[in-house]
């Protein structure tokens, strides 16, 4: 299990003075004590969600709480995916809950679950809130809007419910919704995916404390959104609101957790510190701001989930070690600093592997980033097997001024081969360095570069990669000022660098930034006073059906953004479209 973080806002002394005089929520409901229980859970590991869990449950009993509530599917694990479709994962889908309602003397507890439908026609599972009150399972709330835009799928597994419940802790109605059930505000979102808001219907029905399960995926941006989502509601329902949220890496997808308490006035009273878990009561009428801030900007945020996904993705697959092909450039630094702070320096392999093309200044810079690191740097050139499959194959060197595409990518397919052998020899989790802004112009080798356990940037554009390792460098200069001033190079052949095959990539990220995250047309582009045939030039290279052939093959991909390369977005490799003015 992970480890805790256990805080209370109250003193001790405080919350002694606290218990003489508690009122029971039955008389006044503001006097409640509502424990958070923003916890890391494993898809598929039952046994050690449960615990945590109970937990959780018990950690509020001894704050003397009196409502525990916990992240979406937190038994069975949100992004279990096709497992949800398992006659085995459908008829054992209670079997823990019966641990849990044991847990629960004199307390209540909200659990997320998936539970069987019991329907001859339509999806074998809902979504679902399990509602437990003093070792009862007083009924569950099901999740009514599934979401399937993005990495969302929830249509695919789950049954949606029509059914709208409040639940009573003595004289208190309660009303819970299931994370999307709670995203559907019209006088907080412009534009909405559903006609209907369960969370309003909840209110209206006379809820007089909401609670909203999530497991909300970190994007950049979203934690101040949800800040703002949840303190409207509140505000303009004039009721407390309880948004508790799941933490933790799983495959490309991270839940940064942050969940948030708001008062009936829409002031924020508790603000759950962001990727880590964190257990923690508060009372709902304490009426004091939380003074925790949100991590300061997108940089700080992107840093904090890249090194929690690397952790998780390598504990939750049993990795205690990694390797990462060093280049010398800013990419593989920055993947680097990212994995030492994730698993420990003394955990990360790093494999320096000059060819006949490398420069003097890339091996030394990798060496010094190793020292600063305090990482072990080893050295297998590859100039040897590279002349001799050269020879073998006849092929042409690479010359400058002359393209050998083919010579090129020898070079960077054998440092992939170096790197799954020592992989493969070692158990390390090998971590692909490829950031999104050449993955989506293609500017990659498959099975070269391409390899990989997991792919650490591969949603971070090239600017934000820069932002990255200056955030890195913020208190002591670990990644060498040279090579992040360097000109970026693959240094494939002689006097190749990236901006000879790549647009500048200020102007790149703009376009793709715009592209991928915004959804915006190529005219929608244009018209932010880039040239049409500029636009049209990159998106058409983003989607070409070779470019998307390789991007299809890549290894699990950390997402910090919406719609990322991967799992949130989907094209055919075989296809005839082009972004070009269509005729219609």
């Amino acid at each position: 299990m992970g480890t805790f973080v256990v805080c209370h806002l109250l003193p001790k002394k405080a919350r002694s003075n606290r218990s003489q005089n508690y009122k029971d929520p039955s008389t006044n409901i503001a006097a409640m004590l509502v424990t958070i229980g923003q916890i890391n859970t494993t898809n598929g590991d039952w046994e050690g969600n449960t615990a945590k869990i109970i937990q959780a449950i018990e950690q509020g009993k001894k704050d003397g709480s009196n409502l525990v509530v916990l992240p979406e599917t937190s038994i069975q694990g949100y992004t279990s995916f096709d497992w949800f479709l398992d006659k085995e994962v459908e008829r054992c889908a209670l079997g823990p809950l019966a641990e849990i309602i044991a847990a629960t003397e004199g307390i209540t507890a909200i659990v997320g679950t998936v539970r069987p439908s019991g329907l001859i026609t339509g999806r074998r599972l809902y979504n679902s809130a399990a509602v437990i009150r003093n070792r009862e399972l007083l009924g569950f709330a099901d999740k009514t809007l599934l979401p399937e835009y993005d990495v969302f799928d929830d249509p695919r597994y789950f049954q949606p419910s029509n059914e709208r419940h409040l639940f009573s802790i003595g004289d208190c109605k309660l009303g819970v919704a299931v994370c999307e059930d709670f995203w559907n505000d019209k006088t907080f979102w412009r534009e909405r995916l559903y006609t209907n808001d369960p969370a309003d219907e909840l209110i209206e029905m006379g809820a007089q404390v909401l609670v909203s399960i999530n497991a909300s995926p970190f994007n950049k941006g979203k934690m101040g959104q949800r800040c703002a989502m949840v303190s409207h509601r509140a505000k303009t329902a004039r009721l407390p609101i309880v948004f508790v949220n799941l933490v933790g890496g799983n495959d490309g997808i991270i839940f940064d957790g942050a969940s948030i308490v708001a008062d009936a006035n829409g002031k924020i009273i508790l603000q759950a510190s962001p990727f880590q878990e964190f257990i923690e009561t508060i009372d709902l009428d304490c009426d004091v701001a939380d003074d925790r801030c949100l991590p300061g900007d997108d940089v700080e945020t992107i840093h904090k989930a890249l090194v929690l996904g690397i952790g998780d993705y390598a504990r939750k697959n049993r990795f205690k070690k990694a390797v990462i092909g060093l280049s010398g450039g800013i990419d593989s630094a920055v993947v680097a600093a990212l994995a030492c702070e994730a698993l420990g320096a003394e955990n990360v392999l790093s494999v320096m592997m000059p060819s006949p093309f490398s420069s003097r200044s890339s091996i030394d810079d990798s060496v010094e980033l190793g020292k600063r690191l305090g990482m072990p740097v080893i050295e297998h050139p590859i100039s040897a097997a590279y002349e001799t499959l050269l020879s073998q194959l006849k092929l042409p060197a690479p010359a400058e001024g002359k393209s050998s595409i083919a010579a090129e990518n020898l070079q960077s397919r054998l440092r992939g081969n170096i790197l799954m052998t020592i992989s493969n020899s070692e158990n390390r989790l090998l971590l692909s360095t490829g950031n999104k802004s050449e993955l989506a112009l293609g500017y990659c080798t498959l099975y070269g570069d391409t390899n990989g356990g997991l792919a650490v940037i591969g949603d971070v554009l090239k600017t934000e990669v820069y932002a990255v390792a200056n955030h890195i460098n913020l208190e002591r200069e670990i990644i060498p000022a040279a090579i992040i001033n360097k000109r970026p190079s693959a240094e494939l052949a002689p006097g190749q660098f990236d901006d000879q095959s790549l647009p500048p990539y200020d102007q790149l990220d703009r376009i793709l930034r715009l592209y991928f995250e915004q959804k915006a047309s190529p005219g929608e582009i244009v018209a932010t006073g880039f040239e049409p045939s500029f636009v049209y030039d990159i998106l058409n290279r983003v989607e070409s059906p070779a470019n998307e052939f390789k991007r299809r093959q890549l290894p699990p991909t950390l997402i910090i953004s919406r719609n990322a390369i991967g799992i949130g977005r989907r094209r055919p490799v075989t296809h005839h479209y082009r972004r070009e003015k269509l005729m219609c």
